[in-house]
């Protein structure tokens, strides 16, 4: 039996098609030639595709990484980002994208038509954890999405009303600068250290629903050190850039746990910005507890990066002149 096309279709949201599209149809053509399989046309703000479902998801792909592109530069796709955009996708050919089924699973649908899905096999394995354990460690380099996703998976608990509201957690870890000495009052001062995750928020929602959300307390981001001595219940909760942590701290954070809370830790064990005189205790912490019943760890690597396709060599560079040091040290 022949396999079916599909009919898809995405629309413009807040964008003008002129500034996403361009002038005349050379982006359009553009498109048509690098999915030559699918059938495209343009209908004002809205793009209808008809072919393979399969073509249609790397496609979704490509549609979203420009958005993200648009959205960034207030509403214009300039040509310089569009072939940028097109030639990642022809250089990869999205092989690494949606290996297995469950990773065409929709976490949350965003603005402007945004989709946002895990993307490569280990961030499937985030969403995967998450539906048998209330806590997980998400560990890897900058660019694996392991921040993006644990937003995403509670986005879509809040969404599911699952739990009541999202906590957004980081350590304010300076890095070369005092916060004394930074402008502002307490949340100015500590906003800077936060913004990542603000970033990620202002992907899945409509601005004016984000903003109603933190004045309201349903979605809180704060700094580690605002949890002592609160229990954390009815919420889904994520520790980012947990490798900033002691050991005093993470013990503190963890046990903060309310008995209907679920938990996501994530963390980069190659980038730890503490001083000198302290010690990261996120790799004592994952020894101590890795074995317990109920915690899943999931470990990403530089298959997982997803941002500029130099980023995933800079990770592997960098892995490769710490490996070439250890092996010289006695």
């Amino acid at each position: 039996m022949e396999n079916q096309n599909t009919i898809l279709e995405f629309e413009l949201q807040g964008i003008e098609p002129l500034n996403f599209f361009g002038p005349g149809t050379s982006r359009q053509d553009r498109l048509q030639e690098a999915f030559p399989e699918l059938k495209l046309t343009v209908r004002g703000s809205r793009l209808v595709l008809e072919g393979h479902s399969d073509l249609l998801h790397k496609f979704q792909v490509l549609w979203e990484l420009m958005l993200k592109r648009c959205s960034l530069a207030n509403g214009f796709l300039s040509d310089d980002d569009f072939n940028e955009t097109m030639l990642t996708q022809e250089r990869l050919g999205m092989q690494d994208l949606y290996e297995s089924p469950g990773s065409k699973t929709i976490l949350v649908h965003g603005p402007n038509g945004l989709v946002v899905r895990a993307r490569t096999r280990n961030q499937q394995k985030m969403v995967d954890a998450m539906d048998r354990c209330d806590l997980l460690f998400a560990l890897g380099p900058a660019g694996s999405g392991k921040t993006y996703t644990a937003v995403a998976l509670a986005v879509r608990a809040l969404r599911n009303k699952e739990i009541r509201k999202i906590i957004l957690i980081r350590p304010a870890v300076e890095a070369g600068e005092n916060l004394g000495f930074l402008p502002g009052d307490l949340k100015e001062k500590v906003d800077p250290y936060l913004k990542p995750l603000y970033d990620a928020l202002e992907d899945m929602l409509p601005p004016q629903r984000l903003a109603k959300y933190l004045e309201d307390g349903i979605i809180e981001v704060a700094p580690l050190a605002f949890m002592r001595g609160r229990t954390l219940d009815k919420a889904f909760v994520i520790l980012d850039e947990s490798q900033n942590c002691t050991s005093t701290q993470l013990k503190m954070f963890l046990t903060r746990m309310g008995p209907s809370a679920r938990f996501i830790v994530t963390g980069d064990l190659t980038q730890v910005d503490l001083p000198a005189r302290m010690k990261s205790g996120l790799r004592p912490t994952l020894d101590l507890i890795r074995n317990l019943q109920g915690i899943a760890v999931v470990e990403l690597d530089e298959n997982d990066v997803v941002r500029h396709p130099l980023v995933k060599a800079i990770v592997n560079a960098y892995q490769n002149a710490t490996t070439a040091h250890d092996s010289l040290v006695p």
